[in-house]
């Protein structure tokens, strides 16, 4: 029931300031504004205060709305009030009423980054665990333990960096841009800075996924190799193993951490044959070896070795919260950042060098929301600046249907001194309901396989 009304909240909200962004600038430049819809179909409330204002309504199928605007194009004017029909408006007014929705989106999501800033979230602190084996990190020489305390694409301007978030945040963007990225460490005391390089560049990537991140190896946070509870009946139960003990040692591998240690227990089981695994344990003042057999579990499409315990403590957390300014600043930059990646993205995926599987749809954005609002307020605005950003973005891209398509309309006219004409119209805008179909359908298929563990 949250995700629902999280996933409706995030719906409305967004649509709302998207069409109100067209149709305050409409009646600034003049234009009768007939109607002004929250969604599609059967009317559920409606509201016009006379016959000749513009109606408000929330309709059935929240996914969208319109601006209907006084136009000869879509019916009959009377002669006093033509001088209020879009169409007759000047160019540069036009242009500014179809740009003001994905306009009032993007200044949407300034806003909701810069309270989320004000308000501050509890984020991990960029203390690293263990690389995986083979991983551009461990070849880079990161350790578990490490404290990543700046980044820097060229390593010489360097970027504060606050939490894990940061971190993941940097990645995201060296990746996509095709950049070398440089950390700036210390070891947990903050003693002993040193930098890394990894080579970013290199990964050609086609998706930012899991395997992905693996790959790099800056996945995971720093956790003890801690047994904090053991599952009744276990493989850890079953080998001895109890709440408080510190994994040191298994099959003469030091264990640095915990993400190490889930390693080393998930490979055991990797051909579905478990097979016994010697641990040192630390249990207080003493040292003790003990056999543990995981057992060999289906994850996805491959078998895992588990051992039914809980390991390792929640990570280091800290307050990421900006004063005012600085706030609002870092939530002008976010947007622009976000609105180049997804442009950038997009780019990728129409040439075949990103998947096409990074496009999402209505059931991701709703599974997102859910997590988010139970996360907190700070968290459901940062999350509602990302849709809103790409709801900004996505409606400006020059495809008939889109207020980019009418853009470019605007713009051929501003070149040749003529509209289009209405075969072109016609023909653009079937090939506009064309692509849309498809984009939509892919975005829906991509949401199921991620929802059925296919992706």
């Amino acid at each position: 029931m949250i995700t629902v009304l999280a996933f409706i909240l995030t719906l409305g909200v967004l649509i709302v300031i998207h069409e109100y962004g067209h149709y305050r600038v409409a009646v600034a430049c003049g234009v009768k504004v007939l109607r002004f819809s929250v969604g599609f179909g059967r009317t559920l409330w409606r509201r016009q205060a006379t016959p000749d204002s513009t109606e408000f309504v929330v309709a059935a199928l929240p996914f969208g709305g319109y601006v209907k605007m006084l136009d000869e194009r879509e019916g009959p004017v009377r002669p006093d009030e033509q001088h209020r029909a879009f169409n007759r408006r000047p160019l540069w007014q036009r242009t500014a009423i179809v740009s003001a929705g994905p306009i009032a989106n993007l200044l949407l999501a300034v806003l909701l980054y810069a309270v989320s800033n004000w308000i501050g979230v509890d984020e991990p602190r960029a203390v690293l665990g263990a690389p995986p084996a083979a991983s551009l990190a461990e070849n880079a020489g990161v350790r578990a333990g490490d404290w990543v305390r700046a980044v820097s694409n060229d390593g010489s301007e360097w970027r504060d960096v606050r939490s894990m978030t940061d971190l993941r945040w940097e990645i995201t963007q060296a990746v996509l841009r095709e950049q070398a990225l440089h950390l700036s460490v210390t070891g947990a005391s903050a003693r002993g800075e040193r930098q890394v390089a990894l080579p970013l560049d290199t990964l050609g990537a086609k998706e930012l996924d899991a395997q992905l991140m693996r790959r790099i190896g800056l996945g995971q946070t720093y956790s003890e190799a801690l047994i904090e509870r053991v599952t009744p009946g276990g493989p850890a139960a079953r080998a001895g193993l109890q709440a408080g003990d510190r994994v040191v040692q298994v099959d003469g591998h030091a264990v640095a951490d915990r993400a190490r240690l889930l390693e080393l227990i998930r490979a055991n089981g990797a051909d579905g044959v478990p097979r016994a695994m010697q641990w040192r344990v630390r249990r207080g003042a003493e040292t003790i070896e003990v056999a543990v057999t995981p057992n060999a579990v289906a994850e996805g499409d491959r078998r895992v070795g588990r051992v039914e315990a809980f390991i390792g403590r929640p990570p280091e957390m800290v307050l990421v919260r900006y004063g005012a300014i600085e706030g609002f600043t870092q939530g002008v930059a976010r947007t622009w950042e976000m609105s180049a990646l997804t442009l950038k993205m997009l780019g990728k995926m129409l040439i075949g060098q990103a998947s096409l599987k990074n496009l999402s749809g209505p059931l991701t954005i709703a599974d997102y929301a859910g997590q988010s609002v139970k996360l907190g307020l700070a968290y459901y605005l940062g999350f509602l600046a990302v849709v809103s950003v790409s709801l900004g973005v996505l409606n400006l891209l020059p495809l008939p249907m889109l207020d980019g398509g009418h853009l470019m309309y605007y713009l051929f006219e501003a070149v040749t001194g003529r509209p289009v004409s209405e075969q072109w119209l016609e023909r653009l805008q079937r090939g506009g309901v064309a692509i849309m179909l498809v984009m939509m359908s892919l975005a829906l298929y991509n949401d199921v396989a991620r929802l059925l563990g296919l992706h």
